[in-house]
């Protein structure tokens, strides 16, 4: 019994050790290899991006949170092992988005705290229903994202080159990342449920955009 209660405080802290690091990585993270140095821009178009890529930091702070979740109560070692290395390259979209507010002068969601443990729960509960769900979870999540980020591709400026190949290199490995879901036997999901998800993700970029 003792064992089991350190066994659970063990992987409890060490998922409150996660959430903090994801919530306060540190800007000034090796940035995007080929990605065009900064350069000024006028101030409407500083605002815009410095808002667009706080909903991307944003939406890479709730992928954490959905993929550690998932990682949590994954049945099989090979769905496991792709959810943490999906979350590896998650990780450095969030050192880039964080990078990158940090030199539009830009600041972080309020609400991120909110996403994470909202997400967390989420990627658990798709974790529970079993691999072949959480997988296809997954694949429909990247498809959303995908789409979501050609939209702020046509929103930013075209003078901020810089967000632009960091919003493109992210949208490259969210397609990998559904590819590979599904080629994991990831299960479509149900119409009712991609709505609720499509909701829940103009929930978050609304609120992140302002807040």
């Amino acid at each position: 019994m003792e064992s089991r209660r350190l066994d659970f405080l063990d992987r409890f802290i060490g998922e409150i050790d996660k959430a903090i690091k994801v919530l306060t990585v540190p800007a000034g993270a090796p940035g995007i290899a080929g990605a065009p140095p900064q350069e000024a821009l006028p101030e409407a178009d500083r605002l815009q991006s410095s808002r667009l890529m706080r909903v991307n930091h944003a939406g890479e702070v709730a992928a954490q949170a959905l993929y550690y979740g998932q990682t949590l109560t994954a049945r099989s070692e090979t769905v496991k092992a792709a959810m943490q290395q999906s979350a590896a390259e998650e990780a450095d979209h969030l050192a880039w988005c964080e990078q990158r507010l940090s030199e539009l002068d830009g600041r972080t969601s309020l609400l991120n705290p909110f996403w994470y443990l909202g997400c967390f729960a989420l990627g658990a509960a798709a974790g529970g229903l079993g691999d072949r769900a959480s997988l296809g979870f997954v694949a429909e999540t990247e498809r959303q994202v995908e789409s979501h980020l050609s939209r702020h591709l046509e929103r930013l400026s075209p003078r901020d080159l810089r967000s632009r190949a960091i919003l493109e290199r992210m949208q490259h490995d969210e397609m990998r990342h559904g590819e590979n879901a599904a080629s994991l036997g990831g299960a479509a999901l149900p119409l009712p449920a991609s709505m609720a998800m499509r909701a829940a993700s103009k929930l978050m970029t609304f609120g992140s955009y302002w807040i």
